[in-house]
Order: structure tokens, then C-alpha cells, then sequence
């Protein structure tokens, strides 16, 4: 650290400067450099219980940001689904057909394929507060300008926008418990967080029927949800804290630099260069003596780091191809079931459209089943975790993976063959939703977790290859779902589901024994974690920067536990 107030008989010495050009209208040269060292007036951590790291917070101060971001993911999951019981009377007052009144439901989707690319980068710039209460505030804006909507085609407009602003928290808060968290504790808070991922979409549109079929009418699906949204920016606004460290940091640089005057103080990542790539050269000839400089980000990085990485990983490594299809898969099945319930419930047993809504809370239950069945892991892995000196055992996060891969088959099943027959008690495919939802919660967030402490130093690339998929895979399914239930049947409908799902079991159980093997064929996924890559690799934007110079040690302390499952 740099001393703030130096000794009075030891003066700053300043030298002339190189530099040969001047600034401002009077003609102002560069001011003399310093000729301290440079490290002198770094601001960096005091200690582990300084309030810049998050972890060091009392459990109060954390559960209350950690409230509030819960609440900002369960609203962007309950608007994704919510719209699914407005498909009809949308229809009737636009003079629309199903399938196109759907295109509210899927573009909302869509949405979280692409908000992601924007706000994952823009949480690592500036913190993880200001994206996410500035993506509240925008998604609420969308949200009741759908519900004033005059025409089909703003709707349609207003509800993709809502699910690109939407997608923010679901990007940026697992990153946030992670800031919050550490190893032992960390697996809990993404169980919780994930589970609000997938409830959401399951009691949304249980709320959503009985608004419509009330005196409300369906606009009131959007404008309880746009006044959710204007609580969730409150919340971000006067309870909600900033948690990056790298944030807190910089801010506490900015204070230091006007209470002092000395604008030498910074911290290592206030040094950054945003230039497209004709002026990255004339900007390096004035800085190529300057040994100290911590980051230099270009448009070359930001575009290998967030677009041309995760495209490579994805169709490139077998592991990431087969986990994000897989996930897709589950994905797509989440949001078809918000058209198959209807006709199971609704038209084949005649039950009224609003209580038909209620057997999602079996699948309700499941995710929560499902949540438990992970946190119960989670002891076991910290245990190997530490065994092998805090270094990521992924295999180890495949075993919930390989029970939820049994049972979310059997569930679809289930559904399928009680479903069919109206003289089948209403019980018994409710119950099968325990079981699917069992399976859906543990697939997908373990095999997150998989490919975060499989590829350490590129996770959030291979997370977002992984989202921009199965955000395809969840807005397509819904299209399809009427016909494919009209005319196979609920039960070879379903049982044509429940074989996919069997075709997919395999994968838990094969990467359990030949995922390490895999890997140590990957350029992306070393399993000596501590061997460094070339400056080709590095450039090709498998480092991310700064991250890469953490060390093995450090990194693999931020991917221990359940780590940013769901970062993007």
C-alpha cells in the first residue's frame, strides 16, 4: 500500500516528460512523472476481512443482497412463462392463430440468448450492482409498455426487449453469490438461486390463468408483472450492494485520488484501453515503456473473449457439445410442459383452465427435491475438494447429475401414461412432476458446475456457448408442443420425450469415467491445472486477461464449491 500523507523533508521529486505534445486550449503539457514506484500507490486488499472482499461481510448484510438478486432472478423467470396463459385471449383480440400468438412466449426467450452477451462483460467493467438495477429498470419500462400495447406487433417488441433485459440477473447473479460466498457455503446459495431459475416458470402461469380468466384480462399478466419489476428496482436501488471486489476497489481508488490529490493512486484494473484496432498501435508506441501496465482490453479481446471463444468451445469440444444439448434438451422440455399441461389437465379431463394450472406444483416440488438432492452432495465434494488441495474435481459434480438422468425420464414417462386416460386419477401425473422436476434441476446445474470446474479458466465462455443454445432450445419447443400432443397423442408424445430423455442418460455416466481422459486431450481444459499456455493461446482469449495471472491456487479457489453455475 502508499503512504497518504509523506514525510514533509521528502518532497515529490517530478522529472520532464518524453512526450512531445501538449494538452488543452493554454497549451498545457504533460505534467513531470513521478518517480516513486509505480506499486508504491497500488490500492489492493487489506486483509481478508476488508470490506472490498464480500466474503468477509456478516451473514446479514449477505442475505440481504442475496434476497434481493433472488428476487430479481424469480421475476425474470415468472415473465418468461407468465404470457403462457394469455396465448388465447391474445389470439381472439388481436385476430391471430396460436402458433403466432406463442411468438410472445418464445421471443421473451430469445431475449435471454442474447442479453447475456452485453451484461456478462459489463458486470466484469463496472460491478454487478449498476447492470442489474439498470436492467430492472428498463425490463419494467417493456413490461408495462406490453401491457399498454395497441397492436400485435409492439407486444411482440415489447416482450423480446423485456426478455433481453430480463436476462441479466439470470447472467450476472451467479457471478454475485460468488463475490458472496465462499467454497463451503457457496453450494447452497447457487442451489437456491437455481431453483428460483426454475420455479419461476412453473408458478407463473398458475397466477397467470386465474388473471385471465378474472375480470382482470390478460394485460394484468403483464402489469403485475411490470409492477414486480418496479419493486425488484427499488430493492436494487436503496438495499441491494455492490459485491465485485474489483468495483469496491476502484471506487476506493477514486477516493483516495480526490482526498489526496494524488492521481498516481489506482488499482490494477483502472488501467484500460477501449480503441478499435488502427489506433492500438500508435497508442502502445506512447505506453511500451510503461512495465506496469496491468490491462489492456481491445476490440480483438472482447470479440475473442465473448463471441469467437464460445462458438469454438461449443462445436469443438465434445464435452461442452454434449453437455449444452443436453441441457438444451431439459430447457426446451421446461417450457413445452406450459402447453402439454394445459391438454392433459384442461382437455382431456375437462378441468377448468385456471385450476388445470395447478398441477405444476408437483413439478414445483420436484425442483425443490432436486435443489435438496444437490445441497446434500455438496459435503462430499468439499471433501474432495480438499483432498485435492482446493483444485476442481469435475467428475466428482457428475453423481447428482447421474440420479437426476434416471429419474427425469421416468417422470416423463409417468406423465405420458396417466395422463392419456381421463379415468386415471388427477394425482398421479401431478405426482410425475416430482420426478421430472427432480431430474430438470439436478441435470441442469450440475452439468453447469461440470463445465465450470472442467474448463476453469474459460467457464464463462463455455456457460455463455451453453446459454445462447438452450435459449434457442426453450423459445422452439412451445411452437411445436399443440401439434405434436394433438396428433401423437399425450402418450407417445410423451414417451417420444422419455426416449430422448433415455438417448441422453448416457452422457453423466460416460463422462464419469472417460471426462478426465478428455481433457487431458483439450487445450482448453488442462488437468494439471498449474501449466501455463503460450502467448497464442492467451491471445486467442482463453485467459480472459488478468484472470489467467491468478494462478492455480487462487482460481481454483473461485471455482471450488457450486462456483457460477449460472453466471451467464
Amino acid at each position: 500500500m502508499f503512504d497518504l500523507h509523506p514525510h514533509a523533508s521528502q518532497p515529490v521529486r517530478r522529472a520532464p516528460t518524453h512526450l512531445d505534445f501538449k494538452l488543452g486550449r493554454n497549451g498545457k503539457g504533460l505534467p513531470p512523472s513521478l518517480e516513486a514506484n509505480h506499486d508504491d500507490y497500488l490500492v489492493e486488499l487489506t486483509g481478508d476481512d476488508d470490506p472490498a472482499n464480500a466474503k468477509s461481510w456478516p451473514i446479514r448484510r449477505k442475505l440481504r443482497t442475496a434476497v434481493v438478486l433472488g428476487f430479481d432472478t424469480l421475476i425474470a423467470s415468472w415473465g418468461s412463462s407468465v404470457y403462457s396463459a394469455a396465448v388465447q385471449p391474445v389470439g381472439k383480440e388481436f385476430h391471430v392463430g396460436t402458433v403466432v400468438s406463442l411468438l410472445g412466449l418464445t421471443l421473451y426467450i430469445c431475449g435471454f440468448a442474447t442479453g447475456p452477451l452485453a451484461f456478462a462483460p459489463l458486470s466484469e467493467l463496472y460491478g454487478r450492482k449498476l447492470p442489474v438495477t439498470g436492467a430492472c429498470f428498463v425490463f419494467t419500462c417493456f413490461m408495462f409498455a406490453a401491457a399498454t400495447a395497441k397492436d400485435f406487433q409492439t407486444l411482440m417488441l415489447t416482450r423480446f426487449f423485456a426478455g433481453v433485459f430480463a436476462s441479466c440477473p439470470l447472467a450476472v447473479v451467479g457471478g454475485a453469490f460468488s463475490d458472496l460466498f465462499g467454497n463451503e457455503t457457496r453450494g447452497i446459495a447457487i442451489a437456491a438461486f437455481s431453483s428460483l431459475v426454475f420455479i419461476g416458470p412453473f408458478i407463473s402461469p398458475i397466477a397467470g390463468a386465474f388473471i385471465t380468466q378474472s375480470y382482470l384480462g390478460w394485460r394484468w399478466t403483464e402489469y403485475i408483472t411490470g409492477i414486480m419489476g418496479a419493486l425488484a428496482f427499488v430493492l436494487d436501488l436503496f438495499i441491494m450492494e455492490e459485491t465485485y471486489e474489483r468495483t469496491l476497489l476502484q471506487r476506493r481508488a477514486g477516493y483516495y485520488r480526490t482526498e489526496t490529490q494524488n492521481f498516481a493512486i489506482h488499482h490494477i484494473s483502472e488501467v484500460y484501453i477501449f480503441c478499435v484496432p488502427f489506433h492500438v498501435s500508435e497508442v502502445m508506441r506512447h505506453y511500451e515503456q510503461a512495465p506496469n501496465m496491468e490491462e489492456v482490453v481491445d476490440v480483438k479481446d472482447l470479440f475473442n473473449k465473448h463471441l469467437s471463444l464460445p462458438l469454438k468451445l461449443l462445436f469443438l469440444e465434445p464435452i461442452v457439445f454434449l453437455i449444452t444439448l443436453y441441457t438444451a434438451f431439459i430447457y426446451g422440455i421446461l417450457y413445452l410442459f406450459l402447453e402439454a399441461y394445459p391438454i392433459v389437465f384442461a382437455e382431456k379431463r375437462g378441468i377448468n383452465e385456471a385450476v388445470a394450472t395447478l398441477p405444476y406444483i408437483g413439478l414445483v416440488i420436484g425442483v425443490l427435491v432436486g435443489s435438496g438432492i444437490v445441497i446434500a452432495f455438496e459435503p462430499r465434494y468439499n471433501r474432495k475438494l480438499k483432498a485435492n488441495n482446493n483444485i476442481p474435481v469435475p467428475e466428482q459434480r457428475l453423481l447428482p447429475m447421474m440420479l437426476g438422468a434416471v429419474l427425469f425420464p421416468v417422470g416423463l414417462f409417468w406423465f405420458a401414461w396417466t395422463g392419456n386416460y381421463p379415468d386415471i386419477h388427477w394425482i398421479a401425473p401431478t405426482l410425475s412432476g416430482i420426478m421430472t422436476g427432480a431430474g430438470i434441476l439436478t441435470i441442469f446445474l450440475q452439468a453447469l458446475n461440470y463445465i465450470i470446474d472442467a474448463y476453469l479458466v474459460v467457464a464463462a465462455s463455455a456457460i455463455a456457448a451453453n446459454t445462447f443454445l438452450r435459449s434457442f432450445f426453450g423459445a422452439g419447443f412451445p411452437l411445436f408442443a399443440t401439434q405434436m400432443f394433438n396428433k401423437l397423442g399425450v402418450d407417445w408424445a410423451g414417451s417420444l420425450l422419455g426416449f430422448l430423455g433415455i438417448a441422453f442418460m448416457p452422457i453423466p455416466f460416460l463422462f464419469y469415467i472417460y471426462g478426465e481422459r478428455l481433457r487431458k486431450h483439450s487445450s482448453y481444459a488442462p488437468t494439471d491445472f498449474g501449466k501455463k499456455k503460450d502467448d497464442e493461446e492467451n491471445q486467442d482469449g482463453t485467459s480472459g486477461g488478468v484472470e489467467e495471472r491468478k494462478g492455480g491456487e487462487e482460481v481454483g479457489e473461485e471455482s471450488g464449491g457450486s462456483s457460477t453455475a449460472l453466471d451467464a
